[in-house]
């Protein structure tokens, strides 16, 4: 899945625009690389995401096309943040 996506659908950003505009600012890292809007993600990688002075570190456990609002936070662990 692409990392914007995945980024939306797990709703650690609200809006698909907002998170590819902060992949291609270089705000979103993919196991230590700078990650790109269409950068492909799988289960076990680990994003390091900035948010302006906060930065979460999160791993990805579950890869879904369509999750309810409620099931969004069992797609990632947090890390760090």
């Amino acid at each position: 899945m692409r990392l914007d996506k995945y980024l939306k659908v797990s709703r650690i950003v609200k809006r698909r625009s907002v998170a590819n505009e902060m992949c291609s600012a270089g705000r979103v890292e993919v196991n230590g690389r700078q990650g790109k809007p269409g950068t492909t993600v799988k289960v076990g990688d680990v994003l390091d995401i900035g948010y302006g002075k906060n930065r979460v570190k999160v791993r990805i456990l579950e890869v879904r096309e369509h999750v309810r609002k409620e099931e969004a936070d069992s797609l990632y662990e947090v890390l760090e943040g």
